[in-house]
């Protein structure tokens, strides 16, 4: 090595921590900006509103489908601001589009087809996700209305509130897919799990205050957060399981070369949907929910329809008989359903078969994918028994033992699983960027300059 290559090579290692992690930096500045945003848009009011009356609304369905919608667009709706609706309009549309692709044969096609039919398919979602707004704007004005929380009716009124609450929905949209394109971790997840921790200086208040009030003991706080801490320490083993299948490479010559036979491991997670299944039920109860509680009433006098969608809201509020039964149903069914979409044993098998690999005991090819297709159905029993489990406990405890909760399941996974995933692409950032800077300190060593 000559004393340029070797000097060079010093300089490299001897970088300032903002040189040398330059692109992780950046990254990690964009996702807190966006996030502040966020933070910010959701304090801009809706044109129109009666501040008070709000309030008094909120007070007065505290505990009900309110309090979860609220959670999912991180305390945006208690203000009624642009950002009202949240993110859910996006969720409901991939659920629908996803949902459309399993039985739309062209659809289909385009999954398959790379980056172009991924293109395609992300902007039939979006369109999916502007008519989900206008309804569900439209819906929530017309609530708002009725329920005498605005200063004005009629046009005056519907124009801007619902111009303001798509235009926040859509902003939210592209804002979570430019975190996911040139931030840290997945957008959209981000977005909602920065609502969720928004909230949770607010609910450690209103557990002291609970306390102060005789509502709760400390006992009972102190019960709590030990029943929360094991259930964070639950969530990280299971998120961290893995059932690794053995898979053996057979010994094989190219050219002259002679290529011994490997053995390695195929790992397949117990909860491989991860906290999809929890956020695709909750949208999906969500719509219905909020729409009766907005659009309905329980007026003797109002029509039929009115009456009916109050009573919807009614038994589909968090901790009621049919919403526990419809939200272990929808969990269950999206973790086959989601994991079926991201991991085909089919596909996997045909992979195996040709790079010369196999499973001991099991030929090749469709046998294969059968005892692949076996495991994976067992696991995924497990890990969507784990989210129902996780997301109804709180509730169950809430209205069997009257119990004060103020964090529900869903959000303790939400938080928990977000995390996990930031700080694994977190950790593949900088195992990328080490081995960049292995690669070019090695060519420059090879190649050394004069």
């Amino acid at each position: 090595m000559s004393p340029s290559s070797s000097s060079h090579v010093h300089m490299m290692k001897a970088q300032p921590f903002h040189v040398k992690y330059r692109e992780i930096i950046r990254r990690m500045v964009f996702l807190i900006c966006a996030l502040l945003v966020f933070r910010l848009g959701s304090h801009i009011p809706v044109p129109g509103i009666n501040n008070a009356a709000l309030e008094h609304l909120f007070n007065a369905n505290q505990g009900t489908i309110l309090g979860l919608f609220n959670m999912f667009s991180g305390g945006a709706l208690q203000r009624m601001s642009i950002l009202a609706l949240g993110i859910m309009p996006y969720i409901s549309a991939s659920i629908i589009v996803q949902l459309m692709s399993t039985v739309i044969p062209s659809l289909e096609a385009l999954k398959k087809e790379g980056e172009q039919g991924k293109r395609k398919i992300n902007q039939y979602t979006r369109q999916g996700t502007l008519i989900l707004a206008i309804v569900q704007a439209t819906g929530m004005c017309a609530g708002l209305i009725s329920q005498g929380i605005t200063l004005n009716s009629g046009l005056a009124f519907y124009i801007p509130a619902v111009t303001s609450l798509i235009a926040g929905t859509m902003f939210l949209m592209w804002l979570g897919e430019q975190i996911t394109e040139r931030g840290i971790g997945n957008g959209i997840s981000m977005i909602i799990f920065a609502g969720i921790v928004a909230n949770l200086p607010n609910l450690v208040l209103q557990s002291f205050s609970a306390v102060e009030n005789g509502q709760t003991s400390i006992i009972g706080l102190v019960v709590l957060a030990l029943l929360a801490l094991a259930v964070l320490i639950a969530i990280v083993f299971i998120e961290k399981a893995q059932r690794r299948i053995t898979v053996n490479y057979a010994q094989k010559q190219q050219g002259r070369r002679i290529f011994t036979a490997q053995q390695t491991h195929l790992p397949l997670k117990i909860n491989m949907a991860g906290v999809i299944p929890a956020i695709f039920a909750s949208s999906l109860l969500l719509f219905p929910a909020s729409l009766g509680q907005w659009v309905g009433s329980t007026d003797p006098n109002a029509g039929f329809i009115k009456r009916g969608l109050q009573d919807l809201a009614l038994v589909l509020s968090p901790g009621h008989t049919l919403y526990l039964v419809l939200f272990a149903a929808l969990i269950i069914f999206f973790c086959y359903f989601y994991t079926a979409l991201v991991f085909s044993p089919k596909e996997v098998a045909e992979n195996l078969k040709r790079s010369g690999a196999y499973v001991p005991g099991i030929r090749p090819g469709e046998q294969t994918a059968r005892y692949l297709d076996h495991i994976l159905n067992r696991l995924t029993f497990i890990g969507a028994i784990y989210i129902t489990f996780i997301c109804l406990m709180p509730m169950i405890l809430q209205s069997t033992f009257s119990m004060t909760m103020n964090v529900g399941g869903t959000s303790l996974l939400i938080v928990v699983v977000v995390v996990m995933d930031f700080m694994a692409q977190l950790q593949s950032h900088l195992t990328s960027h080490q081995y960049d800077n292995q690669t070019l300190m090695k060519k420059t060593t090879a190649h050394p300059k004069g």
